[in-house]
């Protein structure tokens, strides 16, 4: 059985970038939502088995792309059999501005986890907030619901900064512990 399963949408890359570091991480399958909106049949399966699922999306104009909603839309049939019912979920969000309104886009996540029934796991960290504070510094963007990336809007995919990358990893790390307490 897969333990956890990634789940994303990225319109220019960097949200695929976070992805494949999270899943990296913890040895995780990543499954991607393409410019349509749809996954492949195959992956249907792959997040029926998964353990935990986490969403990863972009936040364009203070929410989630319409391609994840198609996506999330398309999980009704899956809701109405309680399929994912009891899984663990998580999510993170990137969006070019340090805030982007990308709280509102974790909570859109959040309520789709919770309307499968499942149990949503927080980021779990203080955040980076003192003086001395840099954007390497682990939740420097200083999220609680979720992990929040900020990548500037004319960044390259490789000038996503370490701090959120760093955090991604912590976070990955703490989804796969939470997973293993609840089915070891």
């Amino acid at each position: 059985m897969t333990k956890v399963a990634v789940v994303y949408f990225s319109g220019y890359g960097h949200t695929k970038v976070i992805a494949e570091t999270f899943a990296n991480e913890i040895q995780a399958v990543l499954v991607e939502v393409d410019q349509q909106g749809e996954i492949a049949d195959e992956n249907w399966q792959t997040l029926n088995d998964a353990q935990a699922i986490v969403f990863g999306v972009p936040t364009y104009m203070g929410a989630a792309p319409w391609q994840f909603k198609k996506f999330a839309d398309a999980t009704s049939k899956l809701w109405v059999t309680r399929e994912w019912q009891d899984k663990v979920f998580a999510g993170f969000t990137n969006s070019a501005s340090l805030n982007g309104d990308k709280q509102l886009t974790l909570y859109q996540l959040q309520t789709l986890a919770s309307q499968h029934g499942g149990i949503w796991v927080s980021l779990g960290l203080l955040p980076a907030n003192t003086k001395q504070a840099t954007r390497n510094d682990i939740n420097n963007l200083g999220g609680s619901v979720g992990l929040l990336i900020q990548t500037p809007a004319d960044a390259s995919t490789d000038e996503i900064p370490t701090g959120d990358l760093d955090t991604a990893k912590i976070f990955a790390q703490r989804v796969l512990n939470i997973t293993e307490k609840f089915y070891d």
